[in-house]
């Protein structure tokens, strides 16, 4: 689209339309403010008006980058040549950069809790932890193609185990952890039984309402989860014989949030890469074709399932453990549509990408509370622009090639 296309009468009739539709959206937020002290309603007409003159102005530019035309595409043989001249091989080029960057990653991470406050330290463990459910949400969603909305059932599951194993048994955060990623992973083969011939839409419904089963049973079901009081006094994790204190134990669980995505990322990478990997991505492209070519589709099905759930009943371990108190409220809907938007807004079935966004869509709210009742609205507005110009995510996940180039032995000398 052309700057002189852009002005034409149409564009700026679509503009208005743009400044009003944005006008009426936000027109309980900014608009009116009820005071209940005096109990008068307080009109504030003036930031309608700039909503919609900021609106009408900020479309035509909008418009200009999003129907601005698209580069070419490329054949096979050019995007592998771009691809090998790309900056992913300045890495392997140049190992000293890497190991740069290794270096001074692990430099800021080990030194993270000794410069910055405790709160810091509580926020950025609350951001690994949403790394590690981003990480296993994608292997359901991003490399298996599977919707599930109901991810938040397993993070209960595992928050769960440790506090009702603890309160009627005394176990510690140790033995608990294998024990909820277990549990989880039960559940996660429990689900994937029911939804084996779903897909789509169909299955991201049964999935929610797994969810809210499990969330409606621990709020209604007093004598085994508490109900809505939830459980207090959860331990958090230490090392025997040694007392820690409150400041201690954050960093402890810190540096234990580090080893977790560490182990974390090593496992989904090779899972990933192999032979149940590539049956995942397969059944994400195209389900019968999958089935054709031999791979078991329930067990391909049930694997994602409970590897999914597994990361999140550890998750939930560590949320347990982190907050020492827990009840229904924590694990409504609304998490699953954030673990769910960490995966889409990184990109699907990329690493990286979930972790770039995890990060982003969990510390960002919390460094826009100066901003108070708009935070939310800034960071509804940058996600929906994120989506609009770079749907396929932070990241986008390489599709791999494999091209076969014919023998370079004649056949003659192989026989």
């Amino acid at each position: 689209m052309t700057m002189r296309k852009l002005f034409t009468l149409d564009e700026i009739k679509k503009s208005l339309l743009v400044a009003l539709w944005f006008m009426v959206l936000t027109f309980p937020i900014l608009a009116v403010r009820v005071n209940p002290i005096y109990k008068v309603v307080e009109w504030r007409w003036h930031n309608l008006l700039m909503v919609g003159i900021g609106a009408f102005l900020l479309s035509f530019p909008w418009r200009y980058f999003q129907g601005h035309g698209k580069p070419p595409e490329k054949s096979a043989a050019a995007e592998n040549q771009a691809l090998k001249n790309s900056k992913i091989l300045l890495w392997r080029r140049h190992p000293w950069v890497r190991l740069c960057a290794v270096v001074l990653a692990t430099g800021l991470v080990l030194s993270f809790p000794f410069l910055f406050s405790s709160y810091q330290v509580n926020i950025m463990t609350t951001a690994l932890i949403y790394v590690v459910l981003g990480l296993g949400l994608n292997i359901v969603v991003g490399l298996a193609g599977l919707l599930d909305l109901g991810y938040v059932a397993f993070y209960a599951v595992g928050a769960y185990s440790y506090a009702l194993l603890h309160l009627h048994f005394g176990l510690s955060f140790w033995l608990c952890l294998p024990i909820g990623a277990g549990l989880a992973a039960l559940f996660g083969i429990l689900l994937g039984f029911p939804v084996l011939r779903l897909r789509g839409d169909y299955l991201a419904i049964v999935t929610l309402g797994f969810g809210e089963i499990i969330r409606l049973v621990l709020e209604n079901w007093n004598e085994f989860s508490q109900g809505p009081s939830g459980i207090s006094n959860i331990p958090r994790p230490g090392l025997p014989g040694i007392e820690m204190s409150l400041n201690a134990s954050s960093i402890f669980l810190y540096f234990l949030m580090i080893a977790l995505t560490l182990f974390t990322i090593l496992v989904v990478s090779r899972l990933r890469d192999s032979r149940i990997g590539r049956a995942w991505l397969a059944l994400r492209e195209d389900e019968i074709a999958c089935q054709a070519m031999g791979i078991d589709k329930t067990r391909t099905k049930l694997t994602a399932f409970a590897l999914g759930a597994t990361w999140a009943g550890m998750g939930g371990v560590m949320f347990a453990a982190k907050t020492t108190f827990i009840n229904p409220a924590s694990f409504t809907f609304l998490e699953s549509a954030i673990i769910l938007s960490i995966v889409v807004l990184g990109g699907m079935g990329s690493m990286l990408g979930v972790i770039l966004s995890a990060f982003i869509l969990i510390l960002v709210p919390e460094y826009l509370r100066a901003f108070s009742e708009y935070r939310m609205l800034i960071f509804g507005a940058v996600l929906v622009i994120m989506m609009v110009f770079r749907p396929q995510g932070l990241i986008s996940n390489v599709r791999h090639r494999y091209r076969f180039e014919g023998l370079k032995t004649p056949p003659e000398e192989l026989g």
